[in-house]
């Protein structure tokens, strides 16, 4: 339905490295939690003057993995990571609408429960 905002069902990790989520709209995606962590919106990362990426995504190692995960409100998420980094806020709406900009990809729902 139009206007209506993506709402978790479900989040779980996958394996290592990757976050599932489920959405109340029936999409299931993974999402790779170091391309996440790469792609923080947060204004450490992200000039708020010019927009461009002030973080060096190679500086990211591959090892890094999310320490906790909120809600924030009815509309996002917020990741502590291992580096110590924890002020990104990840939209429903960006992380539902646009996967492939968040490190995810929609799979296939599975038809098991």
């Amino acid at each position: 339905m139009r206007g209506e905002r993506p709402r978790v069902r479900r989040i779980w990790q996958e394996d290592g490295r990757t976050l599932g989520i489920g959405w109340t709209t029936g999409t299931v995606c993974l999402y790779d939690v170091v391309a996440m962590r790469r792609a923080c919106p947060c204004a450490h990362c992200v000039s708020e003057t010019s927009g461009e990426r002030t973080l060096d995504p190679a500086s990211i190692p591959e090892s890094v993995r999310p320490t906790r995960i909120a809600s924030v409100g009815r509309y996002a998420l917020t990741i502590a990571f291992s580096d110590g980094h924890d002020t990104g806020i990840y939209t429903f709406s960006g992380l539902h609408d646009d996967p492939e900009a968040w490190g995810g990809r929609p799979v296939t729902p599975s038809t098991d429960g």
